[in-house]
């Protein structure tokens, strides 16, 4: 890793576990803990009233996504998910409701404060169906073939190696696994100058990737069935988007992840 990603990362990091210390932290008996402040294309605001109020006010005020991936990826019973940046781990809750009992909902953050955080609302909320890892999702520690879906909330914009996070995601789906992802994603007319003059990197604005970029990095590793689907504007030619792609049972053929599709983003 170059110095460069190595700060950018470092700079991720403590925006993080600045923020579940302010949570942790900054709750009081009457009111409950301050949410970290995010403006209306981000946060809480981005659930329905009666998924937020059925969760510990913890995972709520530390919720910093762009979306809600659990619900875009069409959870089932049964089923292994991970969480990719599960941060304070709202997205985790929400994925072990719906796979129910028998099923699993695994998050992975590189932040020992968010880490912390996340376990405890797993423990106020009595999820039993739940585990956090920690580890940098550029590396997953988990073993290949295992996850039926991977779900991220806003996250890997902040990555350094998009190419790694869509190679291990890839590696650890099952065949016929999918992804249900919440990211912000550019126009193809902003070059990457112009992507760091709407926002700073933290912000998840800097780092995104273009549609067209985005597409590519997926079919690069192996996924087929691409969507990004634009849902609201985070900036000008910016936005939040949700992306679905699948893990084939067998490979493509070569080349064929490279042919355009019609009618596609």
């Amino acid at each position: 890793m170059s110095e460069q990603s190595t700060d950018l990362r470092e700079t991720v990091r403590r925006r993080y576990a600045a923020a579940a210390v302010q949570v942790t932290e900054g709750g009081t008996a009457c009111c409950g803990p301050a949410p970290v402040e995010t403006d209306e294309n981000l946060g809480p605001t981005l659930y329905a009233a009666d998924e937020r109020d059925t969760l510990p006010a913890e995972a709520v005020a530390a919720s910093l996504g762009c979306g809600n991936p659990a619900t875009v990826a069409d959870l089932n019973e049964g089923e292994r998910v991970l969480d990719l940046g599960s941060g304070g781990g709202i997205d985790v809750l929400l994925s072990a409701r719906r796979v129910g009992p028998t099923g699993r909902a695994y998050g992975l953050d590189m932040t020992e404060e968010m880490l912390a955080l996340a376990l405890a609302n797993a423990a106020k909320a009595g999820a039993t169906n739940v585990e956090f890892l920690k580890g940098a999702i550029e590396a997953i520690p988990l073993p290949a073939s295992t996850i039926d879906v991977v779900i991220s909330n806003c996250v890997i914009n902040l990555s350094t190696d998009k190419p790694a996070v869509f190679a291990e995601t890839f590696r650890v789906l099952k065949p016929g696994g999918r992804i249900g992802v919440s990211d912000v994603v550019a126009d193809d007319t902003l070059t990457p100058e112009q992507r760091a003059e709407r926002g700073d990197y933290v912000g998840c604005i800097a780092g995104a990737l273009s549609f067209a970029e985005y597409r590519h990095g997926l079919e690069a590793a192996g996924f087929t069935a691409i969507e990004i689907t634009p849902t609201h504007p985070v900036a000008d030619g910016m936005h939040s988007a949700v992306v679905r792609a699948v893990k084939p049972f067998t490979a493509p053929p070569i080349g064929e992840a490279d042919r355009p599709r019609p009618g596609s983003r």
